[in-house]
């Protein structure tokens, strides 16, 4: 490894971010450099069924692949999926040395890429800034590892931790811009965005991506409602997003409701109850993960909702943008409701590869959760 794999692959690994729409695939770039060292093509993973960064590299490159060396964030695929082994399309190519930053943790592939090169005769080097690789694509190898999404739970809070008044007034706690890069980079990204029936029945939020741009794209909605006690009104039922809402129940809710509910769109996604009855969110995961197509899920609320889920150990993620506003009051509610996540400050959960950053007025903490992944069992 050199100076010049580094520099290569983090510029592959730049092309890679691009792919905002790629999921549930990876993101994946790739660098084609020709035999001169000459960067000779570029490409990334753009969305499902469109082709990988590989075929959009080799295409720009052409001729000048020949005898050269390809960077690729991901282990090329050896399979045929909706498009052909990108494996083949490198060894047609005529490559000399392919650069791998990871292997593919899915079954399918995982270490059938590098041998079908290898056995081509390609020289294949394997591990490339692997940690940036596996921090990009860390929603994808969770799924591929244990079949669960990845979860970020997003909070909006004032100075002093309220996410509304005591009378429930919640908008706006944080800036216009804040609202803004909340659509562009997290529900514009996310497969599906989560929120508690209380939200539903306080807010009535829609749940829609609200960017005004014919590329950006309305996630799944899940309405996590243990009885059924969602309106068919709702603006989350009869929003402008092209799939149904998924309302989430325990087994055993009133079929009634549930009838009332799929003739206004939604679908009934009935779940094993934990032992208050509610739903058990490690049983919905399981279930909404099995769907193949949701694998990063944004957690919005309400505080109940993001209390179960941090003490039953499956939010990956947590992002808290805070305003310079304080409310006060013991009866304005705080982002984390419910039951302690924590007994003993030595067990709360410790967010780390922090980023923080100003927006607009509004300050944005970002990382991950620890303890979170190690918490849960998928079996």
């Amino acid at each position: 490894m050199t100076s010049d794999d580094k520099q290569m692959m983090a510029r592959a690994l730049r092309r890679a971010s691009l792919g905002r729409h790629a999921s549930p695939n990876p993101m994946v770039g790739c660098v084609i450099l020709s035999p001169v060292g000459v960067v000779a093509g570029v490409g990334f993973h753009p969305q499902p069924g469109a082709p990988h960064a590989e075929v959009y590299a080799l295409r720009e490159a052409g001729d000048l692949a020949r005898g050269g060396t390809a960077y690729v964030t991901l282990e090329p695929c050896s399979h045929y999926g909706r498009t052909p082994p990108c494996a083949d399309a490198l060894i047609r190519a005529g490559l000399k040395r392919v650069v791998v930053a990871m292997e593919d943790p899915d079954a399918r592939v995982s270490g059938r890429g590098i041998a079908r090169l290898r056995d081509a005769g390609i020289l294949v080097d394997v591990g490339i800034c692997i940690d940036a690789a596996m921090h990009l694509n860390r929603m994808y190898v969770k799924h591929r590892a244990t079949g669960l999404p990845w979860v970020t739970v997003k909070v909006a809070t004032t100075l002093d931790g309220k996410i509304a008044t005591a009378d429930g007034d919640s908008k706006w706690i944080t800036s216009p811009l804040t609202r803004l890069w909340v659509h562009r980079q997290l529900r514009d990204r996310v497969d599906a965005i989560m929120v508690g029936v209380g939200t539903v029945l306080a807010d009535d939020p829609s749940l829609t991506t609200r960017l005004g741009r014919s590329d950006s794209r309305n996630p799944r909605r899940i309405v996590v409602d243990s009885r059924l006690r969602t309106p068919p009104s709702s603006a989350v039922l009869n929003g402008p997003a092209r799939d149904p809402a998924v309302i989430a129940c325990v087994q055993g809710a009133s079929q009634e409701r549930a009838t009332a509910l799929r003739s206004a769109g939604g679908e009934i996604l009935e779940c094993a109850g934990d032992p208050d009855g509610r739903v058990d969110l490690l049983d919905l995961l399981r279930r909404l993960g099995d769907r193949g197509d949701i694998i990063h899920i944004l957690l919005e609320g309400g505080g109940k909702l993001i209390g179960s889920a941090l003490r039953s150990g499956i939010v990956d993620r947590y992002i808290a943008t805070i305003a310079p506003k304080i409310i006060g009051g013991d009866s304005a509610p705080g982002p984390v409701g419910g039951d302690a996540v924590a007994s003993r400050m030595a067990e709360a959960h410790v967010m780390i590869h922090q980023k923080v950053r100003r927006s607009g007025p509004d300050v944005v903490i970002d990382g991950d959760i620890y303890k979170a992944a190690a918490r849960v069992s998928t079996k």
